[in-house]
């Protein structure tokens, strides 16, 4: 990996883009794996309209420039879980993840930059659990090590994400807002749940 570099006072890191491999060329998926990946690719389509949402709120330069960089990153996964899972495999709920990441993004902006980066703290600190879940099973399983790249490439972007937003935030948020992150924390699980079925 390149060495890191500053940009808007965040540190960040040089990463070869990411490029999903052609479909026709991978072995065929276990069910559970294009489960995830449907979770995946509708968690990524949540993560691109949240940094909109904040983009839409807030006029605060720090909070612009931190969700125009992320959403630009999210972007780039979005692109690649939808060259990697066909459009028959996504998820049909997509407009409501579409709805609830935007309002995810743009509720908090209106309160301001420690609501924004509480919220994607409470948002990249699940996204950093599930991509390990699967990572986890993929070792055990011993297959798609293309795609465990990948996977472990996104984690490791979300996790730059959370740390960022933690360290911008400055430490433990108060009562309301602990409860905002909970909801957050727990609306994502349930995103996921029903993305993986539906």
């Amino acid at each position: 990996m390149a060495p890191p570099r500053h940009i808007g006072g965040a540190m960040t890191h040089h990463r070869t883009p990411l490029v999903a491999p052609p479909r026709a060329s991978l072995p065929p998926m276990p069910g559970w794996l294009v489960q995830e990946l449907r979770s995946d690719h509708a968690g990524e389509t949540g993560a691109v309209m949240i940094y909109r949402g904040i983009l839409a709120v807030s006029r605060d330069a720090g909070v612009r420039d931190f969700a125009s960089r992320h959403r630009a990153t999210e972007q780039g996964h979005l692109d690649m879980l939808e060259a990697l899972l066909p459009p028959a495999r996504r998820s049909r709920l997509l407009p409501i993840w579409k709805v609830a990441g935007f309002l995810t993004g743009a509720l908090p902006a209106l309160f301001g930059p420690r609501a924004v980066h509480v919220t994607i703290d409470a948002v990249e600190s699940f996204v950093d659990h599930h991509y390990q879940q699967q990572l986890d099973r993929l070792d055990a399983e011993g297959i798609h090590p293309e795609i465990r790249a990948l996977l472990a490439q996104c984690q490791a972007e979300e996790v730059e994400h959370r740390d960022e937003a933690r360290d911008l935030h400055g430490g433990a948020p108060g009562v309301l807002l602990r409860a905002w992150g909970w909801i957050v924390g727990a609306g994502s699980a349930a995103a996921v749940m029903a993305a993986k079925r539906i």
